[in-house]
This record gives C-alpha cells, sequence and structure tokens, in this order.
C-alpha cells in the first residue's frame, strides 16, 4: 500500500524473541517496586526504549494554566457531540439539559439508533444533524411524523464520515465531543483540529493509535484537548497551575477488575462470566473485559505520556479497590494532589466542557463526596503475573509509533473473540502480544493518519486470522 512505501522505520530494538521479552529482562534485572511506598515503579530503561519521539509535543506538558487573555463567559458555550445516542453522548445531553445556561448543542452525530436521535432532536433542536448513510431515509420520515410538534424546525441532515466531519467543524461551534469508538473518530476529530475547535476527548484511539499524528497537528492549530476520561481528567486536575518542571510522576489508579482478589493461577480456568463481574461499575462488555485484565491501564498509560509529556519511566499503576481517588500526581517536591469523587462519569465530561470555569452544580443530581459513607482507602501493588497487559502496553509505548495503535487494536479484536467464546481468557494476552510482534518489523515512528488507520485494520485482521484458526 501507499502507506507502507511511505513508512519511516522506528529504532526500537525489539528483534529477538518475544515482544516484551527485552521489557521483561530489563525490569527483573532491576527493583520492580520502590520499597518505601510499595507501588511498582519501573526503573529506568535504556533511552532508545522510552518512547523517545521527542518532537511529538505533548498535550499538557506537565501543568496547565488559563488560556491567553481568557474571560469568564456570559453566554452558553456552544458545542457538537460525535456519538450523542452513544453512553458519552448521552450523559453530555444529561450536562446540557441541566445547565441550558452554561451550554447549548448545536450539532449532532449518530451511528444507526433512529429512535434515541430523533427524541434529542426534539429536545435540543440542533441546527446539524449526522447519521449513517443507510439511516437518512428512515430520520427523514420519522421527524416527518413531528413536523406539526417541530413547528417549522427543521435540522439539516447530513451522512456518513463527511457528515461527521461536518458536525465536528460546525462553525459556530467552540468544542467537539468525541464519543465515537475506534478509529471512526479519528477523521472527524482532524476535521475538528483543522476548524480550530477544541476537543473534548473520549475516544482513546485518537491519542493511543492517533498521538503522533493528532498532538502536533493540534499544536499547529492552536486548540486544547480536554480529556473526559475519569483518570486522565482527574490528572487534569491536578497539574492546574502547576510551575513548569513541576510534574514529577504519574499515578493511575486502578481498581483491579473482576479478577483482582483470584489467585493468578486461576485465571486459565477463568469464564466470560466470570470476566464480567466487575466488583464496582456497570460498564459495557468491552471495557469490563479491559478492566479485568488491566488493558485499560496499560491504555492510559500511553494516553498518559502523550497528554503530559511523562516519561513512561515515571508513569505508575496503583491498584485501589474503592474507586474513589481517580488518579494523583506527584509534584518535584515529593508533595501528592489526588482528585476524590464518587465514580461517575458526568463530573469529567462536565470539566471538559466548562474548562477553565467550574459549572455549579445541583447537591440532588451531583451528590457531594461524604468521606465518612466513604469508609477506608486502601491500595495494592498489581500483580503482574495476574496482569501482563501491563508489561505489554509499557513496551508497546516506549516503541511509540503505529505499535501502539496496533496494541489497542489487537486487543480490541482478541476480546471480541473472547466474549464469543472462540478463545480463552489468558489468549487474549497472547494474541495481543502476536500482533504486536508480527508488527515490529513495519514500525512507523512518524506515521500519518492514512499509516494509523491501515495499520489499525492491519492488527485486527491478523488478530482474527489467528483466532479463527484456533476456534
Amino acid at each position: 500500500s501507499a502507506a507502507k512505501e511511505v513508512r519511516e522505520k522506528g529504532s526500537c530494538d525489539l528483534n529477538q524473541g518475544k515482544y516484551a521479552e527485552r521489557e521483561r529482562e530489563e525490569l527483573e534485572a532491576h527493583a520492580w517496586s520502590r520499597e518505601e511506598d510499595n507501588v511498582w515503579a519501573p526503573t529506568r530503561v535504556a533511552a532508545s526504549g522510552n518512547g523517545a519521539n521527542n518532537e511529538i509535543p505533548a498535550a499538557w506538558p506537565g501543568t496547565a494554566a488559563l488560556p491567553e487573555g481568557y474571560t469568564k463567559r456570559t453566554t452558553p458555550k456552544p458545542i457538537s457531540i460525535l456519538g450523542c445516542t452513544g453512553s458519552i453522548g448521552t450523559q453530555t445531553l444529561d450536562i446540557c439539559r441541566e445547565h441550558p445556561e452554561s451550554f447549548e448543542v448545536k450539532a449532532l452525530s449518530a451511528g444507526s439508533n433512529v429512535e434515541l436521535l430523533v427524541e434529542q432532536i426534539k429536545e435540543f433542536k440542533p441546527e446539524l444533524v449526522s447519521i449513517k448513510e443507510t439511516k437518512v431515509g428512515e430520520l427523514k420520515e420519522a421527524l416527518g411524523a413531528f413536523k406539526s410538534e417541530l413547528g417549522g424546525y427543521a435540522p439539516e441532515i447530513v451522512a456518513g464520515v463527511e457528515g461527521m466531519c461536518e458536525v465536528a467543524a460546525f462553525p459556530s461551534i467552540e468544542a467537539t465531543v468525541t464519543g465515537i469508538v475506534g478509529c471512526a473518530g479519528l477523521q472527524p476529530t482532524v476535521a475538528a483540529i483543522e476548524a480550530g475547535k477544541d476537543i473534548c476527548l473520549a475516544n482513546k484511539e485518537t491519542l493511543i493509535a492517533g498521538g503522533p499524528f493528532i498532538l502536533p497537528l493540534a499544536k499547529k492549530n492552536g486548540i486544547h484537548i480536554l480529556p473526559a476520561d475519569s483518570e486522565h481528567s482527574a490528572l487534569f486536575q491536578c497539574i492546574q497551575g502547576l510551575p513548569e518542571g513541576g510534574l514529577r510522576r504519574i499515578i493511575l489508579t486502578a481498581s483491579g477488575g473482576a479478577f483482582r482478589d483470584w489467585d493468578a493461577k486461576k485465571l486459565k480456568d477463568a469464564k466470560v462470566s466470570d470476566a464480567l463481574k466487575h466488583p464496582n461499575w456497570d460498564m459495557g462488555k468491552k471495557i469490563t473485559i479491559d478492566s479485568a485484565t488491566l488493558m485499560n491501564k496499560g491504555l492510559e498509560v500511553i494516553e498518559a505520556h502523550y497528554l503530559y509529556g511523562t516519561s513512561y519511566d515515571d508513569i505508575e499503576i496503583v491498584i485501589h479497590p474503592q474507586s474513589i481517588i481517580h488518579s494523583m500526581v506527584e509534584t518535584a517536591d515529593s508533595s501528592v494532589l489526588a482528585q476524590l469523587g464518587w465514580p461517575d462519569m458526568r463530573l469529567p465530561i462536565l470539566y471538559t466542557l466548562s474548562w477553565p470555569e467550574r459549572q455549579a452544580t445541583s447537591e440532588v443530581t451531583w451528590p457531594r463526596l461524604d468521606f465518612i459513607k466513604m469508609g477506608d482507602l486502601t491500595f495494592r501493588t498489581p500483580d503482574h503475573e495476574k496482569y501482563p497487559s501491563m508489561k505489554i502496553a509499557y513496551a508497546a509505548g516506549r516503541a511509540g509509533g503505529t505499535m501502539t495503535g496496533v496494541l489497542s487494536a489487537a486487543n480490541e479484536q482478541a476480546v471480541e473473540a473472547f466474549l464469543n467464546e472462540q478463545i480463552g481468557y489468558l489468549d487474549i494476552f497472547k494474541y495481543v502480544e502476536q500482533a504486536c510482534d508480527a508488527h515490529q518489523n513495519d514500525l512507523v515512528a512518524s506515521p500519518s493518519l492514512e499509516d494509523i488507520i491501515h495499520y489499525d485494520q492491519w492488527a485486527r485482521d491478523f488478530v482474527a486470522e489467528q483466532t479463527k484458526v484456533i476456534a
């Protein structure tokens, strides 16, 4: 393909044995944890294996300051939402419904849920709406049935990838919420950035797969990438106003997932039903499995590296069963700043919308954190035998370039195979590592958007073929 012809080979030395073997050997040759805090902290590895793409600018290099010339808003902030009928989209609209004085919905993009989209159109009256090409006729017919109720109002309807891009870059908005899952969210995100719109980031692939391309583009266009993920929102809140050089370490908290209290030796017998029993949260199947494998945290390590410019040596994971502390930063003087709150995805979404301000909320719909009800907060060192995804993710992050996108896509495909009972639980790690192994010689250090999309699909096809053979 053209992408292959133009690729720039990476210099990461990962040519011997299994993909993460070099990572394992170097980590095992040093201390696994800092004895004083009992948190796993990989000691420094060779610079060539530390994700050293220094030309990639971090979204927030260790601090977050007020935008130059900022003054307090006096009018509602105009936004668009990509993936408006999904979990992130509906929670964003819940916020807009509760705070119409602060946020105004100008454009919406949905997949194929016509019924819910019609209800959203009736309530929020966006100027522009995008939907899957095959659903345009159905949407127009459904809206026609409410013609009298809409009183002459009718949104412009667009479709497909071009439609999503129009919604993302709608002229009158200031920010777009990217709630589309997978690499499908990359092109509209690029369109929004090139149009000068801030990104309320709820799409992991934007940075995990697209970081080397997206971040320079964001810097060039002078826009802000505002993280809607709870852990990265926590970090973003903690670095507000830090002086340059003030951030020393990032500590990502993890619930530990369904197998937090299992013996690692039992995992070979783990069933889908076991992996879907999250101890704290009720989430979708894919993210629940990622929580069980701790791959969700491995992917967040990569996001943290791109968002905050922090070395992989200084990003750590700690098990925090209560999920009250959403993440922490250690500053240069050894202080630790944490963001706490009940587990509620609306809060990080709200902060991406309101930043740099704080939106006042009702105690009825946004319960305050009660420290007495909260009880004890406990922490554990992650078990690397139970969670091998951590080593694989750190190794992929240090390799950089297209390797992180391959990691994410391979994991998504392997999880799907596990959910379909084509493979066993421990096979998830095996097939993800095999995909990364197979990608070594094709790694693109500074990928184009086409490279990113190409290798995302390659990784899915690779794992699908391997699991198909096994099944």
